[in-house]
């Protein structure tokens, strides 16, 4: 028993590297979104960021084309600089589209728009460098022996259900050898920029839980100026 548990916990050591594709069509939506801003929340030219961020994804892409199984250093920090240019060239936008909706004078159907470019791409954004960071990041989350990964920083519901009914144990983390991918950090984050705090997966670093207290801070501040600039526009008319 012991040894069939055990080829159950390593068992995703032996399975193909994450696609590359889910993670890839993400980073092209958060490039297409922030070249679609209006003029006024972008950094710069239209399409340095977009850009920028297609760039670090081609050579990451030349890395693993399609299945993620090599790592090295900078590939590493290429990968997770990509996610924080989202993020932070986000947060600048976020910045912007408040001084823009804030304005009286300013015409808001568009930002109103914007608004939701922007809560898209804090999702995205997050979701990436949440699916980089989590035990070491999806090359290691398949490489390595469990004992010899980083500690989590994030716990998933399939890393407690180990000694539920049979048909929710199959997928536990500790007997069938699941890991997360970055679909699972994609819904982490689209949750907690939804209901502003987790709420099936629960961060247990001090990193995670700042990183969703950021987001969630984010996605709430839009949330706010959408609704008072629609009220505001119900009341004026």
């Amino acid at each position: 028993m012991p040894d069939a548990l055990d080829e159950g916990r390593e068992r995703r050591r032996v399975a193909e590297g994450e696609h590359r594709l889910p993670p890839a069509i993400a980073v092209v939506v958060a490039a297409a979104t922030y070249a679609l801003l209006p003029e006024s929340l972008l950094l710069g030219p239209r399409f340095v960021i977009p850009a920028v961020e297609l760039a670090l994804l081609t050579a990451l892409i030349c890395t693993n084309p399609v299945r993620m199984t090599r790592e090295s250093r900078w590939s590493r920090r290429v990968a997770i600089g990509l996610a924080v240019i989202v993020i932070l060239t986000n947060l600048v936008a976020l910045g912007l589209l408040v001084h823009e909706l804030t304005s009286k004078s300013t015409d808001g159907s568009p930002l109103l728009i914007a608004a939701l470019q922007v809560w898209l791409t804090n999702v995205i954004g997050f979701g990436l460098l949440f699916w980089e960071l989590d035990r070491g990041g999806p090359i290691a989350r398949r490489k390595l022996r469990r004992k010899d990964l980083p500690p989590a920083d994030w716990r998933f519901s399939q890393d407690e259900n180990d000694d539920a009914v049979d048909e929710v144990a199959v997928s536990a983390s500790r007997t069938s050898g699941w890991v997360p991918t970055f679909v699972d950090y994609l819904y982490v984050s689209l949750t907690n920029s939804s209901a502003f705090s987790p709420t099936d997966t629960m961060p247990l670093s001090s990193r995670a839980k700042l990183l969703m207290g950021v987001e969630a801070t984010a996605a709430l501040l839009v949330c706010l100026l959408v609704i008072s600039r629609a009220v505001g526009a119900l009341g004026g008319g």
